[in-house]
């Protein structure tokens, strides 16, 4: 247990939580929606501080972060915990569950990282669950990373105020924010939140120099009908420009949801519309699509090919496609 951040002191030892546009009120003993921040006396408390769930070397592109130090690893943990309930849930076990937990400190975590860049590593990913709800431990960890020139990378659900966002951008260089779905009624009914604050995270992760991507998990008939899809695509191009990429993930049934498997027509047609307004689109969860490689937005040609987490550099030449010169928005080569 250790004192949480971002909170207000009510009469009555009860407690305003002020991370996530949640605010959740708790009287002393509650725990917020997110299981892990608890009123113990008057005080907010943060239960997952330095608990871990799972910690490994991954590819960067499997967060998915796709122009991030292409072809790199990256040391990827996560925690308990998630401040939303999506119904689809992937990782249920770690957001809903009561999975295995071991201590670690944010300077064993940046020891671990460091021992590991001769294996092209490149920093810290806070994964797998929801990392905003382990902000006390991601902030200390993050400034303690890049003392020692190690990138941090969020991925996350977005959803978090703006104060605290803004506390914690300067230490973080890349995030792969999920952007659900882009209606109001899917959010409430489906993730048991708002999109709004969401989109506001990419923009002001955007706009406080971070690499930013996005991804959306396409489920039959809930989020992928063409005019929320343009929406969604409009906003991103517009709010943070047309070179973000842009991650259209197929849905298998997961956790409390059992709609089928998104249809692999849905993903192409999804990606046909975003491509009229955006650079870079891809398909993730389908390998039997050719979704996953990167192609020069100038001339078309392939610069960036990926089998599964495989890949090669093939068409690139430092940030510029080799067959025609143009400068492309990768980070790391």
């Amino acid at each position: 247990m250790r004192e949480a951040k971002w909170y207000e002191k009510l009469e009555g030892n009860a407690v305003l939580c002020r991370l996530c546009p949640h605010g959740c009120r708790l009287e002393p003993g509650k725990t917020g929606i997110c299981r892990v921040r608890t009123n113990v006396g008057g005080r907010l408390e943060t239960r997952n501080y330095g608990l871990c769930t799972s910690l490994a070397l991954d590819p960067i592109e499997k967060k998915p972060l796709y122009h991030f130090y292409p072809g790199k690893n990256i040391v990827s943990l996560g925690t308990v915990g998630c401040n939303l309930q999506c119904a689809f849930c992937q990782n249920w076990h770690l957001a809903h569950g009561e999975p295995g937990l071991a201590e670690i400190t944010p300077r064993e975590l940046v020891q671990a990282a460091c021992q590991v860049k001769e294996k092209d590593s490149i920093g810290i990913a806070y994964t797998y669950s929801e990392p905003t709800v382990w902000y006390e431990f991601v902030l200390e960890a993050a400034e303690q990373a890049k003392s020692a020139d190690l990138q941090n990378v969020l991925v996350t659900n977005g959803f978090i105020n703006e104060e605290p966002l803004k506390e914690l951008a300067p230490v973080i260089d890349a995030l792969n924010i999920d952007v659900k779905g882009f209606s109001t009624d899917f959010y409430r009914k489906i993730i048991k939140g708002d999109y709004r604050p969401v989109l506001r995270t990419a923009e002001l992760a955007k706009e406080a120099g971070c690499h930013v991507e996005i991804t959306t998990l396409l489920i039959t008939g809930l989020n992928d009908g063409e005019e929320e899809i343009k929406s969604l695509v409009e906003w991103l191009a517009g709010s943070l420009g047309a070179d973000v990429p842009l991650h259209f993930s197929r849905y298998f049934p997961n956790y409390q949801m059992e709609a089928p498997p998104t249809p692999l027509k849905t993903l192409q047609k999804a990606r046909e519309i975003a491509r009229e307004k955006l650079h870079f689109v891809y398909i993730g969860n389908a390998p039997e699509l050719d979704g996953s490689d990167t192609y020069c937005p100038k001339c078309g040609r392939d610069v960036i090919s990926r089998s599964g987490y495989r890949v090669a550099l093939t068409g690139l030449k430092g940030k510029e496609c080799k067959y025609c010169g143009e400068e492309l928005a990768i980070v790391g080569v």
